[in-house]
Formats: structure tokens, C-alpha cells, sequence
């Protein structure tokens, strides 16, 4: 790590620093350092972070706005990179483009109040644009990867790549990034036009539905499975086809092991009480799993991600 370390505090300054602790970064609010972790304020930097890296054979791990992730109690070797900032820009009437480091809720604000349609409903939504579209991220039967028309992104050596939606191999939870290892540096969305009053009426109901439904009081990172699909599983009669469904049916819900616990209003939310650890909240995900598939014989698929050594 010595040669890498010494280019990224040439290339980024104090923005680079070793042993940094991530739980505060994260969601779930646990897990440990990072070797290194750069802050990157632009697409450029996080190519450059890449290059870096790639030429000195240290692995690299992406780490947008902390949900969805669950981060090893030993923390994560080689390098984080955790884009921050980023820009939005209108390229015309139906398309806007956002950098990765945007923040979901960012970029609903800013189509709600500049009249675009089409992202309102994922008000509430937490993490970036890159997470997003990394784990194609769904809400009420919809994914985001609908609504994209082209992205850019980086291989790990740090090359450019500008590629259609075609060529993301969008699906339920998945893209393309997941097994090329790029990095998203930002996407092109289709929209429409709209008035900015009924806009914002549809983001209230959506931030509404969720405060209904998910325990937004604690930490969490989201939904821990995904739900199961018709062409892969097989869902006992009566039973929605849903994973939080299943862990209520099991009677999991309330189920806790140390400070991790089942969050009584959602089974497919694991909640942090303060005192939880990265291995308390791995261990209540597979007891979850063991359960509904002994019960309903239905095997559970993680929706979350893994980093570090978990």
C-alpha cells in the first residue's frame, strides 16, 4: 500500500486518509475502517483514483451514500472511494444528466422544481445515483433503470465508457456493474414535462408510503432480500410474494440477536438499536434465511451488499 498511499496524497491531498472509520458513512451506522478512503469531487478524480490504484494492484471499493451496504466489523482493505458532490444539467426538455455522486432526493428536488416529470415517486429514496443504478433499485413495481437512457462509466483500470441502457443488463436488482466491476460516473434519464405543484403532491405520497411502512426512525440499510420472482421461486399459496412478507408469516419479526433486530414494521428491515455490530446484524440475515427456507422452502436472496470481510 506504500506506493499507492504516496499517489494519493499526491493526487488528492488531505481528501486522502488512511484507517478511517466507515460505520459513520453507512445507513446502518457499523462496521470498520477503511485502508484508505479518497473523497472525490468529480468524474475525473474518480478515474484518476482507479488508475491509480489499478497500477498499483490495490483493490478499490465504491461507497455512495451508505445504504444498502453492510460493512465488515474488520473494516475494508485497499482503497474507498466515496464520490461526493456532483452536478445536474438539463440536455434537453426530455433528458437530464446527473453526475453519481448525486444524491437521489438531490435529484428528485431538482426535476420537481424544473418541471420534469418521470422521477417524483422516488422521493425518499436514500444513497446516490450510483447506487441506484448499481443494484438497479426498485420502489412500487418500478425500477430505475426504466427510466435511464445512457450512462457513463469507468473500468477499474480507469478507462471510459459511455454505454446505451441496452448495455447495462438491467433486471430486478441487477446491472451490468455488478460482475464488470465499473463505475458509474453518471446517467442520462428520460423525462417529461409537468407542473411542479402536482409533482411535488406525487413525492409527498411516496415519502407518505414509506414513512407508513419502513422504520425510517432507526438505522437501517434497507431491504436485507429481494423479493422472490415467479420464474425462480416457488411462494406457498396466501403468502404475497414478498420477502418481508415471508419473514412475517415465520413470526421473525421482533426476532433480534444482539443489538440487530427484525423491525417490527417491516420483516425485511434490519434495524441497528445503537449497540448492533456488522456480525450481530450478518448473523439475524442468516437466521432469517435458514428460517423462511425450513418453513416455506423458499430461499432468500440478498438484496444487500456485502463489503469488506463480512
Amino acid at each position: 500500500m506504500t506506493a499507492v498511499a504516496e499517489a494519493l496524497r499526491s493526487a488528492f491531498g488531505a481528501r486522502a486518509q488512511p484507517d478511517v472509520p466507515l460505520a459513520p458513512m453507512t445507513t446502518f451506522r457499523v462496521g470498520g475502517p477503511a485502508d484508505w478512503l479518497v473523497e472525490t469531487r468529480s468524474s475525473d478524480d474518480i478515474v484518476t483514483a482507479l488508475g491509480l490504484a489499478h497500477r498499483a494492484g490495490v483493490r478499490v471499493t465504491v461507497l455512495g451514500g451508505g445504504s444498502n451496504v453492510l460493512v465488515s466489523d474488520r473494516g475494508v482493505r485497499g482503497v474507498v472511494i466515496r464520490p461526493r458532490g456532483g452536478e445536474i444539467e438539463a440536455l434537453s426538455d426530455t433528458r437530464i444528466r446527473a453526475d453519481a455522486a448525486v444524491t437521489m432526493n438531490g435529484l428528485v428536488r431538482w426535476t420537481i422544481n424544473r418541471g420534469r416529470a418521470g422521477l417524483e415517486t422516488w422521493a425518499g429514496t436514500p444513497g446516490t445515483v450510483g447506487g441506484a443504478i448499481h443494484g438497479n433499485a426498485h420502489f412500487a413495481g418500478g425500477l430505475i433503470g426504466d427510466l435511464v437512457a445512457e450512462v457513463r462509466v469507468a473500468a477499474p483500470d480507469g478507462t471510459v465508457s459511455k454505454l446505451p441502457r441496452g448495455a447495462m443488463a438491467f433486471a430486478y436488482d441487477r446491472s451490468r456493474l455488478q460482475q464488470s466491476g465499473e463505475v458509474l460516473l453518471s446517467a442520462v434519464f428520460e423525462v417529461s414535462t409537468g407542473d411542479p405543484f402536482v409533482l411535488r403532491a406525487k413525492a409527498r405520497e411516496s415519502l407518505a408510503f414509506r414513512k407508513r411502512t419502513q422504520p425510517l426512525e432507526s438505522p437501517s440499510a434497507g431491504c436485507v432480500f429481494q423479493n422472490p420472482v415467479a420464474d425462480r421461486d416457488k411462494v406457498p399459496d396466501g403468502i404475497p410474494w414478498s420477502a418481508g412478507a415471508l419473514v412475517d408469516r415465520a413470526g421473525h419479526k421482533g426476532t433480534a440477536i444482539g443489538g440487530a433486530r427484525v423491525s417490527p414494521t417491516h420483516g425485511n428491515f434490519i434495524i441497528n438499536d445503537g449497540t448492533a455490530s456488522a456480525a450481530d446484524i450478518r448473523r439475524l440475515i442468516e437466521r432469517c434465511r435458514v428460517v423462511i427456507r425450513e418453513r416455506f422452502g423458499v430461499e432468500l436472496r440478498d438484496e444487500i451488499v456485502y463489503l469488506g470481510d463480512c
